[in-house]
């Protein structure tokens, strides 16, 4: 969605290693107002076109795709857009439940997107999981002819995932945004010291509780679940994946690993 930082450059690094030398990059530059919710920062979500084209320029890539909102929603004298794709069991949990109609935008524009520019692959971001998850369940049940690449996050120095939101991370916003990175490595310290596999529920108690200790810092959810199904668990071990969405102030953050 724009904004373009280090986490995005890498995926752009990762396709071209992925085309090698005569393979062609295509970036889509899109705020999709379908994956907002009421009351949620599209018109505020940091933008800065220039600036994102100059580093596309930097990164060489050949094409750079910035659709309108009438392109990719058409009105015209057949009526309003009104076809969705929507993803039914990976997408109920987690942000599915926090936003509930952000993955059926998410799917339906890169449905679309695949439609037009009809790639071989396209790379993602591991900090999205969920996101990820459910375009290679989409890709699947739909039979695209695309296979879905995931890339590891990347991290500021202090552990904090990159993020465009981060923008909005002022005065002691940005320090007391590292509880999200510091949970998990709570967790991690928790397993490491363990003989046997942990209550999902005591975990969940002790990262609300570790949250809780920033003063602006507000959680949303915390989840433990199978890194393929994402079907929740109770009771943690080695390979289970975390996932954690916390408000700082009015920003929300996202981040995940595997434990």
């Amino acid at each position: 969605m724009g904004y373009l930082h280090a986490g995005h450059l890498s995926l752009i690094r990762r396709a071209r290693k992925l085309t090698g030398p005569r393979g062609k990059i295509a970036v889509s530059i899109y705020v999709n107002p379908a994956q907002f919710g009421l009351n949620e920062d599209f018109s505020k979500y940091p933008r800065d076109l220039a600036r994102d084209l100059k580093l596309c320029r930097t990164e060489e890539v050949d094409v750079v795709f910035i659709p309108t909102d009438r392109a990719m929603y058409p009105r015209n004298g057949t009526g309003a857009f009104s076809t969705y794709v929507v993803e039914e069991r990976l997408s109920r949990a987690m942000e599915g439940a926090s936003r509930p109609t952000h993955f059926r935008g998410a799917a339906t524009v890169v449905a679309k997107l695949f439609n037009i520019i009809q790639p071989s692959f396209a790379v993602f971001g591991a900090k999205d999981y969920q996101q990820a998850a459910i375009m290679k369940r989409m890709v699947r049940d739909l039979n695209f002819p695309v296979e879905i690449v995931v890339a590891p996050i990347r991290r500021e120095s202090d552990g904090l995932a990159m993020s465009s939101r981060n923008k909005y991370l002022e005065g002691g916003l940005r320090t007391q945004a590292r509880v999200l990175w510091g949970s998990i490595r709570k967790v991690q310290a928790i397993l490491r010291s363990a003989s046997k596999p942990v209550s999902a529920a005591a975990l969940k108690s002790q990262v609300k509780a570790f949250v809780k200790r920033q003063p602006d810092a507000r959680m949303d959810y915390v989840e433990f679940f199978h890194p393929h199904t994402l079907e929740p668990v109770d009771r943690v071990i080695h390979g289970t994946h975390m996932a954690l969405a916390v408000f700082l102030g009015k920003t929300r953050l996202i981040d995940n690993s595997r434990l």
